[in-house]
C-alpha cells in the first residue's frame, strides 16, 4: 500500500482539483481490454466538478476588479455551482446570492443556504433556463449592487477546466489516453479540458454527453437543441455528441454504487454510460483504448437530507 503524505494549504481554495482517477472493472466486463476510469470530481471540497470554474471565475473577478467585497456574487445555478459559490464566497468574504429553479433538490439548497447564501427561486417547468432569464432581470434592475460572473459566458470557466482538469488527466495517462467524455451543462468542463487534450502529440477523441430529450430527469446536463446555447460553447471542440436516457443515466448511477462502490449522481451515471458504450464499441472493433468519464458528484446531493440538528436526544 502506498501512503501519500498530507498537503498543508493556506485556503479552502488550494484544495480543488488534483481529483483521483479510479479504474472501473466490474461494469467493464464486457471490454476486459479496454481501460475505463472515472476522475472522480466530487473529491472537490464542495463536492463537485463545479468548484473548479466558481473558484476561478471569484479568484479571477477579484484580482482584476469586478469583484469587490461591497458587491454581492449573483449567478444561476441549478445547484452545484450554487454550492460552490456559497463554500468560497464564506472563505473569501463575499456575500452570494443564488437563483435557481424551485424543484433542484433539497440537499444543495440546504447545504448552499449553510453558508448564508440567500436564494432566489425560478419556476420549475421552465428549468435552468427560467433561473437564467430571471438572474439577468435582476441585475438589470441593480447593476451596481451585483458581480454577475454568469458561468454560461465567463471565459474562466473553461479556463479552469484548460490548466486544471485537462493537464491533470494527461499527467495521470499521457500516451495511453484515447477518450474522454463529459456531459454538457454550462458546457465548460468540455470546452476547456477538450481544448487541453487537443494539444497532446496523440489524437484524443473527445466526446459530449447530453439528454435525449427535452424532458429528462439528468439534473445539470442541458438538452441543447432546446436550451439557450452557452457563450462559451463551441460544437467543434467535441468530436461527436452521445445522447443518453434518463433511465440510462439513473440505472448506471445505481449500477456505480452497487457494483464499484461509487454512489454518484444522475448526470455522471448518463458519462459512465457513454463512456462504457465507447468501451464494449473499441472492444468489438479489437482495438486498444483508455477512456476517460468525468463523474461530476456524489448521490447524496439527490436525497432528501436528515434535519441538521444543534442537540440530540437519546
Amino acid at each position: 500500500m502506498i501512503l501519500l503524505r498530507a498537503k498543508r494549504i493556506e485556503s479552502v481554495l488550494q484544495a480543488v482539483g488534483n481529483t483521483p482517477l479510479v479504474r472501473l472493472r466490474c461494469l467493464t466486463k464486457n471490454a476486459p481490454d479496454i481501460k475505463v476510469y472515472a476522475k472522480l470530481e466530487f473529491a472537490n471540497p464542495g463536492g463537485s466538478v463545479k468548484d473548479r470554474a466558481a473558484s476561478r471565475m471569484m479568484t479571477d473577478a477579484l484580482a482584476d476588479g469586478r469583484l469587490t467585497r461591497d458587491k454581492i456574487l449573483i449567478d444561476s445555478t441549478s445547484g452545484n455551482t450554487g454550492v460552490a459559490y456559497s463554500l468560497f464566497g464564506a472563505a473569501l468574504g463575499v456575500k452570494v446570492r443564488l437563483v435557481m429553479p424551485s424543484n433542484v433538490s433539497r440537499a444543495r439548497k440546504d447545504i448552499a443556504r449553510a453558508f448564508g447564501t440567500e436564494i432566489t427561486y425560478s419556476d420549475p417547468m421552465e428549468g435552468s433556463d427560467g433561473a437564467i432569464h430571471l438572474v439577468r432581470k435582476l441585475v438589470s434592475e441593480n447593476p451596481d449592487q451585483y458581480f454577475y460572473p454568469d458561468q454560461y459566458s465567463n471565459p474562466s470557466n473553461p479556463l479552469a477546466h484548460y490548466e486544471g482538469t485537462g493537464n491533470e488527466i494527461l499527467d495521470c495517462l499521457g500516451d495511453e489516453l484515447t477518450h474522454f467524455v463529459a456531459g454538457l451543462g454550462t458546457t465548460g468542463t468540455m470546452m476547456g479540458t477538450a481544448r487541453r487534450l487537443k494539444e497532446h502529440h496523440r489524437p484524443i477523441r473527445c466526446i459530449a454527453v447530453e439528454p435525449d430529450d427535452a424532458l429528462h430527469g439528468l439534473e445539470g446536463l442541458k438538452h441543447l437543441p432546446s436550451s439557450l446555447v452557452p457563450a462559451i460553447y463551441d460544437p467543434l471542440r467535441a468530436d461527436e455528441t452521445v445522447r443518453v436516457s434518463t433511465e440510462d443515466g439513473w440505472d448506471m448511477a445505481d449500477a456505480l454504487a452497487r457494483e464499484e462502490g461509487l454512489h454518484v449522481g444522475h448526470s455522471s451515471g448518463a458519462n459512465v454510460f457513454a463512456a462504457i458504450r465507447v468501451a464494449e464499441q473499441l472492444q468489438r472493433e479489437k482495438r486498444s483504448g483508455c477512456v476517460v468519464a468525468i463523474v461530476c458528484d456524489r448521490g447524496d446531493r439527490y436525497f432528501a437530507p436528515l434535519k441538521w440538528e444543534k442537540r440530540y436526544i437519546w
